[in-house]
């Protein structure tokens, strides 16, 4: 390259010999992706007095395959007349560096300066339009595209244009467009089935799938990856199986997008050991691949499992994205893992992804679901702007962890930022009422709904307000809420058979249990609650016909579980569990720790014991509790005795019994 800059000095300036060493050069740049060199080259005809814009076409075109857009765009703007090639070059340019208002802007300079768009100048700006959402900028672009007598034929103008009406979510347009071409190509017909997907007309992607190979169109990896996408969707295996067979058989089984499609479909399907199988076939799966399996796992309740594949991913050296450390972060707030979240959190420090919003809600739920509310809040305080994905987040973290007052006061916070508060804002606010007993800011929230903001309440928001109310002992109040609600469903009577549970209220009980039996005859929560409430009266003989009930009917309660994490492992107890390896400690300490806490004032409350037996073996059944088993796991794990923080976590709410079992250790 440099003899070849070295040879233009025995050239004359203006020759046609100079013309072509230049054009020669810059073809090489442009090959090479040399910038340097071409920006020596730029130098050299400027310091030379060659009139260099005769070169100018070539010299952006060289720019832009250097990736030098903004050099490109310099010798643009000096330019007396770019041709057609240049102007599409930048825009098309500018939408491929995520630069799509730039290249509107240099599409509407294009209009002003009389410049006529081509084929391909439209296809590049429609894809502009559907990025920046510009749904009237768009149809107006479609209206100049017909009028200058353009992409009647052409399936890659159609494609744009099905793409960006279907971004628009207008689907009937994009069908209208893709039905006006008679010859259709593979392109064309996957950006319909991609637009179907994506707006949730997934039995249209099928069909159109459908009618695309009975139309001999040879589908590609794209076009399978979608199809079986909306298969998952409506979690229709065997579609799914046979368009599998299809991948199979045209080869496309190896393609990365067709295999993750195919695990997720299948994971759709319930089937997890059938994803897997088909990602360990992957030979070397790339990020998007590896988050989507994570996310497989998280979904199907295996998050050990997806912790255990986010390592495999770190020690392949394959990097995070928001997606999959927002993934992954599910899974540790499911298992309140702690630990491993702040592990997590340390590697979205590393990599800048600690104020992605995605990121940054995935954090603040799991510190929150981990009781740790301070650091949650850390979280929140630090993002560059407020959004309500986070806000939810962590009022939601305040609502679990019984923060009434600050969820309702970052309530208040949203209103006033001019963010418009979701079902998922009002049903966290409206739990947090409900844990800290606030009833009064709980009926003013519930009121403005309606009153304010123009909503119908949601199920969830009314249940989270019969809870409020029954929690409250205003039974009576709640029963008449669900009375005014049109079909009321057996959510919202069985919240209010907990409600009774919690006052004891006996033929309210039996009637919200009989409406919810009503809806749901075969739901187990109902006839084990209502065999609760009997045994917290002392009322065995009907205990024992609700259980003779459910063994006929084959339901099962639940077993109560509590867990703990020590050293980045997690350890679950059963009530009466001997199954840890070290039982034998567990149950010496749990009965050391017992006999303090009596020496200390710790009296067994044996109301809630719900077995017919005298008062000593009541008492002895509360001491092997699953949280009294864990506390003392905790206790017996732990390294700094006097200043250690113990966190239990449970699959069901604590019982009374347990929620009192707090006392200062050491």
């Amino acid at each position: 390259m440099n003899s070849a800059i070295k040879a233009l000095q025995t050239l004359a300036p203006r020759s046609t010999e100079t013309f072509n060493c230049y054009i020669s050069i810059l073809q090489q740049c442009a090959i090479d992706g040399t910038l340097r060199e071409a920006r020596r080259v730029h130098v050299h005809m400027k310091m030379s007095g060659f009139p260099y814009l005769s070169l100018g076409n070539k010299l952006v075109d060289t720019y832009l395959k250097c990736g030098a857009v903004d050099d490109a765009r310099k010798v643009f703007d000096e330019m007396p007349q770019p041709h057609i090639v240049s102007w599409n070059s930048m825009i098309s340019s500018y939408i491929r560096c995520r630069r799509s208002q730039e290249a509107v802007d240099m599409y509407h300079r294009m209009v002003l300066e009389g410049v006529v768009a081509d084929d391909f100048t439209f296809s590049s700006v429609f894809r502009a339009f559907s990025d920046l959402g510009y749904v009237e900028e768009g149809r107006r672009a479609h209206g100049r595209l017909v009028v200058n007598g353009l992409g009647a034929d052409n399936v890659f103008v159609g494609s744009a244009l099905v793409d960006m009406y279907a971004k628009f979510g207008q689907m009937s347009e994009a069908r209208a467009v893709y039905d006006r071409f008679s010859e259709k190509d593979v392109v064309l017909v996957t950006a319909l089935i991609v637009g179907y997907t994506q707006n949730g007309e997934d039995h249209q992607a099928v069909q159109l799938f459908v009618d695309m190979v009975n139309g001999g169109v040879r589908a590609n990896e794209f076009t399978f990856a979608s199809v079986l996408i909306a298969s998952g969707n409506l979690t229709e295996l065997r579609n799914g199986m046979t368009i599998h067979g299809l991948i199979f058989k045209t080869g496309f089984e190896s393609r990365n997008a067709s295999q993750t499609s195919l695990f997720s479909m299948y994971s759709k399907c319930g089937l997890v050991d059938e994803s897997l199988t088909i990602f360990s076939g992957i030979a070397n799966p790339n990020t998007v691949t590896w988050t989507a399996i994570i996310g497989c796992l998280a979904c199907h309740h295996r998050e050990e499992f997806a912790l255990s594949m986010f390592r495999e991913m770190l020690r392949n050296s394959v990097s995070s994205n928001a997606f999959t450390l927002s993934t992954v972060l599910r899974g540790c707030s499911a298992l309140a893992l702690f630990e491993q979240g702040r592990l997590i959190h340390c590697t979205a420090v590393k990599i800048g992804l600690d104020r992605d919003r995605y990121v940054s809600a995935a954090l603040i739920d799991t510190y929150g679901k981990c009781g740790r509310v301070g650091m949650a809040r850390v979280v929140f305080d630090n993002l560059p702007g407020i959004d309500l994905v986070s806000m939810n987040s962590m009022i939601y973290g305040y609502a679990q962890n019984g923060y009434g007052l600050e969820a309702v006061e970052l309530f208040n916070m949203t209103l006033q930022s001019g963010l418009e508060p979701n079902d998922a804002t009002f049903i966290s606010v409206l739990s947090a009422c409900s844990n800290a007993g606030l009833l009064e800011e709980g009926r003013r929230i519930f009121s403005s709904i309606i009153n304010d903001h123009g909503l119908v309440p949601s199920t969830d928001q009314y249940a989270c307000m019969i809870n409020l109310l029954g929690r409250a002992g205003k039974l009576e109040e709640a029963k008449e809420l669900i009375t005014k609600i049109k079909n009321p469903d057996k959510v919202l009577w069985r919240t209010l058979l907990s409600s009774c549970k919690i006052h004891g209220e006996i033929e309210m009980a039996k009637k919200a249990a009989a409406r919810v039996l009503e809806l749901a005859p075969g739901d187990e929560g109902t006839h084990v609650l209502l065999s609760n409430i009997y045994a917290s009266v002392g009322k065995w003989d009907e205990v024992i016909n609700m259980k003779c009930t459910m063994r006929e009917m084959k339901l099962k309660k639940d077993p109560a579980m509590s867990w703990t994490e020590v050293n980045r492992e997690t350890h679950t107890f059963m009530a009466g569990d001997r199954s840890h390896p070290k039982a034998e400690e567990i149950y010496k300490e749990l009965e050391r720790l017992i006999e303090r806490t009596k020496v200390l004032g710790y009296v067994p409350n044996t109301r809630f014991v719900l077995q017919e037996m005298d008062e000593l073996q009541k008492e002895q059944s509360l001491y092997y509790h699953s949280e009294k088993l864990a506390i003392a796991f905790g206790v017996l794990s732990s390294s700094d005795k006097g200043n250690t923080t113990i966190s239990i976590f449970k699959n069901l709410r604590v019982c009374e019994i347990d929620g009192g079992f707090s006392i200062n250790l050491y």
